[in-house]
């Protein structure tokens, strides 16, 4: 890439000749970008070691860890799979992770994650956050709110049972959420980043909110040593942005983009957002902070950037954006124009999650040619890189009249939670195609007939226990497919009524002992860290949920200790 990043409002490197003579505006020792898991941990990390911090966020802080499901993916022995008396060893886990992360970093950089994950879990705690030991024991993509603990990923299925004992590493954070959250799934990473926050205020943090960072400062050298910022400052003009964007955002959350018709309901939280983008045009101050130790960019990835998702990874800009606006690139652009270099920026997420109702995923999952494509029982996102990266993003759930009623007897009981049980609904309903006959059935959805007859006959011989499942799949988990009407619901990326999350998995390259950015030749850049998504970690291979949050503490303490003590973090550092 060139000195000015392209798609992005990054602006080209400053190099300055003489850091102790330029006017900056401010200081601190550590500069981080972006105050979500990463950028929390980072900061948190730096100011237990004794520098002096100051976080940055574009908005009111959070980012995509404060909208998500608060899952943090640990193990390894954490209190509180003993707690659930769930038997589980850093090995144990290794071995798991080694399937999912199929070499995106060195094994010595696996096994320390997971030597310290039961660690960062006290580390938590320590510091406010609140886990609780519930388990729940069955496959699901998320469980229900009175369930803390679950496996969130593939480990209970026979082909990776096989190799890995399976553990249950979900861990769900527990505080300050109200039932009305916990029942929507939405903004529930706010348990885990939230008590962060307070901590760093608590211990003398500076937290600048609504402050977004638009350029890197250098000296001749080449080392980062500040960052321009473009802060909206307390006043008239911060409190009208502020209560635009939240009627906006209740806007969306009451009419959902996926509704038929949204885009007319949705006008007047358009119009709200176009007037907090004037307010932030016309009243931002620019700023600048020294930073004596460095910089960690921290901001997260950029599916929201959806010309730069384009170019990166064509096959998902169908997807539906996981995360929120500030995931537009800019933190990974910023080093850019220092030169860094960027890899897996190709990775993309896709979450297909078709359980519950657990009866979906007992029918199967079909491409244009009529075949399947994975065990159904998968966690999501395999599902989903199954359906983007070898069937063009296609693909059809198709199920008969014994799962269909089996299927809405399940999202009936009360033991699902509500965006759970509307989509099943809202698909069930409006988002169907049905036939008396599979023949009939593939004809209308554009799939070859004799193909998927002969995937449901292959597939019904391994229901009835006549042979094994050609994707691993339990033969308790298959359902034989031979009672009409039969029902195919549209699971491919672009689904109208059931979108497909997708977040980005590539960054900037580091250095897996330290943090530090490097440049196409592997060379540090000094001065300059990434954590989280804006660079490559444990979880930009394939992901499963809780992943990225526990990789982004995982990287950002690691900036935070070499920045302060020029240490590599063992994962227990005091």
């Amino acid at each position: 890439m060139t000195s000015t990043p392209w798609f992005s409002q990054v602006e080209p490197a400053l190099t300055i000749d003489d850091p102790d003579s330029f006017a900056w505006d401010d200081e601190a020792d550590l500069v981080v970008v972006g105050s979500g898991a990463a950028g929390s941990a980072a900061a948190a990390e730096a100011l237990e070691q004794g520098l002096r911090v100051t976080l940055l966020d574009r908005y009111e802080g959070g980012g995509a860890t404060a909208a998500s499901g608060g899952v943090l993916y640990a193990g390894g022995g954490t209190t509180i799979q003993k707690e659930a008396n769930v038997d589980d060893s850093p090995q144990n886990m290794f071995a798991y992770l080694s399937m999912e992360t199929r070499g995106c970093v060195s094994d010595e950089t696996l096994m320390r994650f997971c030597e310290q994950s039961r660690h960062t879990v006290q580390w938590l705690q320590d510091k406010g956050v609140e886990f609780r030991s519930t388990l729940y024991r069955d496959k699901t993509s998320y469980p229900q709110i009175d369930y803390f603990l679950y496996h969130s990923d593939n480990s209970l299925l026979p082909e990776y049972a096989a190799k890995a004992k399976p553990a249950a590493r979900g861990h769900r954070g527990a505080g300050r959420l109200t039932r009305e959250q916990m029942l929507k799934a939405v903004g529930l990473g706010g348990s885990i980043v939230w008590p962060l926050h307070d901590w760093l205020l608590a211990h003398g943090a500076t937290f600048k909110r609504y402050t977004e960072a638009r350029q890197l400062l250098r000296d001749r050298a080449g080392c980062v040593v500040g960052v321009k910022v473009l802060e909206l400052p307390e006043g008239t003009a911060r409190d009208e942005f502020i209560k635009h964007k939240k009627i906006a955002e209740r806007w969306y959350a009451l009419v959902p983009p996926i509704l038929p018709g949204a885009k007319y309901l949705l006008r007047f939280a358009i119009k709200r957002l176009q007037r907090a983008a004037e307010l932030e045009a016309s009243c931002r101050q620019p700023r600048y902070v020294r930073a004596r130790r460095g910089v960690c960019l921290a901001a997260g990835g950029f599916v929201f950037n959806r010309k730069m998702l384009a170019h990166h990874a064509p096959r998902y800009r169908r997807g539906y954006p996981l995360g929120t606006p500030g995931d537009d690139g800019s933190g990974i652009h910023l080093g850019l124009s220092v030169g860094a270099a960027a890899a897996r920026m190709d990775n993309v997420s896709a979450w297909r999650f078709i359980n519950p109702p657990k009866a979906w995923a007992e029918g199967i999952v079909v491409n244009a040619a009529g075949e399947r494509i994975a065990n159904e029982m998968s966690y999501g996102a395999t599902l989903g890189h199954a359906l983007a990266e070898k069937n063009e993003g296609r693909g059809w759930l198709i199920l008969d009249a014994r799962l269909t009623k089996r299927a809405w007897e399940q999202i009936g009981t009360g033991h699902v939670l509500a965006f759970q049980r509307d989509l099943a609904r809202l698909n069930m309903l409006l988002g169907r195609r049905k036939a008396a006959s599979l023949e009939a059935l593939a004809k209308k959805i554009g799939v070859d007939p004799n193909g998927l007859m002969n995937t449901v006959r292959d597939y019904n011989r391994s229901a009835s226990g006549q042979q094994a499942d050609r994707f691993g799949k339990a033969s308790a988990d298959c359902a034989a497919l031979t009672e009409g009407p039969f029902m195919a619901i549209d699971v491919g990326l672009a689904a109208k009524l059931l979108p497909c999350p997708t977040l980005t998995l590539g960054g900037l390259t580091v250095d897996e002992a330290t943090g530090v950015v490097t440049d196409a030749q592997g060379r540090p850049i000094e001065g300059l860290y990434a954590a989280g998504r804006n660079a490559v970690g444990v979880s930009s291979g394939l992901y499963v949920s809780g992943l990225s949050i526990a990789d982004g503490i995982f990287s950002g303490r690691r900036a935070g200790l070499h920045a302060a003590r020029g240490i590599t973090w063992s994962g227990n550092a005091s």
